[in-house]
């Protein structure tokens, strides 16, 4: 008998234990098994609709970058020239029937664009915002224990619907989140800090619970505060709570001691726990990262970021990452974000919407400063079927959703509520600027606000409003010596700048006399290759090249920092030239992610670290005069030699940013050096290359995750027989791979190559091509050749583990 208890009480001990487990927060990767079809289709929403032919994929998708270039599609070639369409996918699933008594949700980080989403056959919802995150509540239409049937239709059909490449379809995460009955509501913390110092800092913590119970709970909630090793740190109990309707709200203060400061330099993360107890039962558990960090803009000093001054360095992007068109992938966001922190960058603009929430959160682990931008357009579109067509009904929702999804990273400083929106100079802006501007503060006023002006002169009505707190400005670069002129005591930020063009490798002579583009009305003054001189000197006419416009934030306090359009090229928007360019110049790294020239001045001007950058490449007719420019920090001067002999020494003097000489060219060595107190600091040699002899390839990673998503960006390159880079390689490379992995994008950085990037081969584009693997889910050595016709090939390989 008593052995009979005991195995009662012990199945009824597993069963409370497994009823708690049970009861927790569960977040599930959703994003594999879909199918998918490109086209509309009758019916498909229906749960017993037959899908078995379509295409099995796993998300993030982008279809439209699988598609071929075309001058007809209808998004223009500021639309990247590739087509949109509708598209549909579904999944079926089983949901168990343990989770009855939970809460089960879905949810998208965005879909592109004018999404619908049913679950056996019930309408969910639509969200016409493309960028915008959004969830839907699965639990009263669910069968659990049984086959459960979810159809989303994507509708980019509507075109042309953007002024860059959109991207079509699910090509953010999705996941399925499982909650018990009372639980953190959907974005439910905000963490803020006041009093920050070097001896403590508060942290203030709203909570929002969720009572889908139906009846009144007691509910305690504790708040924890760890630190990066998990040690405990801080810790806040709540009284009991009566909880009589479906939401509450509840604050709690904690001190942290002596806190670690998160800065762009020293990006320090704690984690907030939050666990919710109803009826004395653990219901839920959540996690809410921490930066503690104190900053202010001032009208006359300018930025600081923990009591230091500082210039915000920050670069505009787009979304897209390139060969993999929109969808979103980590190690490829991880990449841009390193190779711009490299430089020196220290910020980022969401140009021109709510960004993929993984890119903040690598933002917060690698310390940017971000401008989290919401909209393009407001009533007042700038392409037929964009934005302004919903911004009536849906544009405080967004904006409400993308503030509580985004107020807890400490990487987003500042809140931008439009770009160049038509408005500013009308005065419906006075209605609308400060209704999106109420809906901000309602919800965080730790930063302040701005709009990103095209226009901002004292008629501008976004300004006049008084709706921003930050006065931003797109370029205008001979009015910001007299922003305080036009508006005393106001504070400044650069919001756009520069619009500088380069093509990656190619050089115009002579290099010191600056291009506005469009240069006439008739020829634009193109070349007829559709290259732009990677020289510094050539800039869009609203803008400046990358040295006239850093000469002059870096020579005034009061102008807080800039963000650089942009860090790399992007699909669509191809400035300066129309098709058959189908992407942009403006960008410090080209579309396949290598370094322009420009890249290097920045590096000396915004990092500590020796630099030493010459260029150009040295193969060119005998006897041509070339410019030779030289980027160095850290030394006193530079000495350039050819074929030994010595050139001569230059040194920068007032706002010089570079030396330049002039050289007749003969074949052979040229080589830089640069020194401090006469003691060498760097040197770095070019030499005229022979005919392309064999293949290298180098990768950014020599090891990636066997996790079905991570990905090792291999670059091609053209060496002669003696190992030398050759600049004007331009053959075409063939690419097999072998091994649990697959590529997934090819692309050289050409904007007007055509080329698919869903290849196994691509043409080399000044010396360069790229080769973007994935791991697969089975740990493997991953070998890529690379092979062209009269070449020795090369070979590389990673491991998955």
């Amino acid at each position: 008998m008593r052995k009979y208890y005991l195995l009662l009480l012990s199945l009824f001990f597993v069963h409370a234990i497994f009823a708690q487990q049970t009861a927790l927060r569960q977040v599930l990767n959703f994003d594999e098994g879909w199918r998918f079809h490109l086209g509309e289709v009758a019916g498909a929403e229906q749960p017993y609709y037959n899908d078995k032919a379509w295409r099995q994929l796993n998300l993030p998708h982008d279809w439209s970058i699988e598609v071929a270039f075309k001058k007809e599609n209808p998004a223009g070639y500021d639309g990247g020239a590739l087509p949109g369409g509708i598209g549909w996918y579904r999944k079926a699933f089983k949901v168990s029937p343990a989770d009855r008594n939970r809460q089960v949700y879905i949810e998208f980080d965005g879909v592109y664009q004018r999404s619908d989403v049913w679950i056996n056959g019930h309408h969910l919802g639509f969200r016409p915002n493309g960028y915008i995150s959004f969830r839907y509540d699965l639990t009263p239409y669910l069968h659990f224990g049984g086959i459960n049937e979810i159809a989303v239709k994507a509708d980019n059909s509507h075109q042309p619907n953007s002024r860059w490449y959109s991207g079509s379809g699910i090509y953010r995460h999705v996941r399925l989140v499982k909650t018990a009955k009372v639980a953190v509501d959907q974005w439910g913390t905000f963490v803020r800090t006041q009093n920050v110092s070097a001896s403590s800092a508060d942290v203030m913590v709203t909570t929002i619970i969720s009572n889908r119970t139906q009846s009144d709970q007691k509910v305690t909630v504790v708040t924890t505060i760890f630190d990066q090793t998990g040690k405990q740190v801080a810790q806040n109990r709540s009284a009991v709570i009566d909880i009589k309707d479906t939401i509450c709200k509840t604050d709690a203060t904690l001190q942290v001691t002596q806190p670690e400061l998160w800065s762009t330099d020293a990006p320090y993360l704690y984690k907030v726990t939050t666990t919710v107890y109803a009826d004395g039962q653990l219901t839920d558990t959540y996690h809410t990262p921490l930066g503690i960090r104190y900053f202010n803009f001032d009208a006359d000093k300018g930025f600081s970021l923990n009591g230091k001054p500082m210039k915000i360095l920050g670069v505009c992007n787009h979304h897209d990452l390139g060969a993999l068109g929109a969808a979103v992938n980590t190690a490829a966001q991880r990449r841009q974000l390193q190779l711009l922190k490299a430089m020196g960058c220290n910020g980022i603009r969401t140009s021109h919407n709510p960004p993929d929430p993984g890119l903040l959160e690598l933002c917060d682990e690698l310390g940017f400063i971000v401008m989290d931008e919401a909209f393009d357009v407001w009533e007042k579109g700038k392409k037929p079927f964009d934005y302004h067509l919903f911004f009536r009904q849906w544009s405080a929702r967004d904006l409400r959703d993308q503030v509580l999804r985004d107020r807890n990273h400490p990487s987003v400083f500042i809140w931008s509520i439009g770009n160049e929106i038509h408005e500013q100079n009308d005065t419906v802006a006075l209605r609308i600027a400060p209704q999106l501007a109420a809906v901000v503060h309602e919800l965080d006023t730790t930063r302040p606000i701005t709009t990103a002006n095209s226009r901002p002169d004292t008629t501008n009505k976004i300004i006049s409003s008084g709706a921003v707190d930050l006065i931003g400005y797109n370029y205008h670069n001979r009015d910001l010596a007299s922003f305080h002129q036009r508006y005393p005591g106001k504070k400044f930020i650069g919001s756009e700048t520069t619009s500088a063009l380069e093509t990656r490798g190619y050089y115009d002579m002579p290099s010191d006399s600056i291009r506005r583009w469009p240069l006439d009305s008739t020829t634009r003054g193109l070349n007829a290759d559709y290259t732009v001189s990677a020289y510094d000197n050539v800039s869009a006419n609203w803008g400046g090249t990358h040295e006239e416009t850093w000469k002059l934030i870096k020579k005034y306090p009061f102008l807080s920092g800039m963000y650089i359009w942009t860090g790399f090229d992007y699909l669509g928007e191809p400035t300066p030239y129309p098709w058959p360019a189908r992407s942009s110049y403006f960008g410090i790294l080209d579309l396949a992610g290598f370094p322009k020239d420009i890249y290097y001045m920045y590096q000396s001007e915004w990092t500590p670290k020796p630099v030493l950058h010459l260029f150009p490449h040295w193969n060119w007719q005998p006897g041509k005069t070339v410019d030779v420019w030289v980027f160095y920090s850290q030394a006193d001067e530079v000495e350039l030699y050819l074929n030994g002999k010595s050139l001569g020494v230059r040194k920068k003097t007032g706002e010089d940013l570079h030396v330049m000489w002039r050289v007749k060219f003969e074949p052979g060595e040229l080589k830089a050096i640069s020194r401090k107190n006469g003691k060498v600091i760097l040197t770095h040699k070019i030499v005229t290359a022979g005919k392309p002899a064999k293949l290298v390839l180098h990768t950014d990673r020599s090891q990636i995750k066997a996790d079905g998503n991570d990905l090792a960006f291999i670059t091609v390159e053209a060496l002669d027989v003696k190992g030398n880079p050759v600049p004007e390689a331009d053959m075409q490379a063939d690419f097999q791979i072998s091994g649990a992995g697959k590529i997934v994008g090819v692309d050289n950085g050409d904007p007007v190559s055509h080329a698919p990037f869903k290849a196994h081969y691509r043409k080399l584009f000044h010396g360069k091509a790229l080769v973007i693997v994935q791991a697969g889910k089975q740990p493997s050595a991953i070998k890529l050749t690379a092979t062209s016709p009269g070449l020795q090939a090369g070979t590389i390989t990673i491991q998955s583990k």
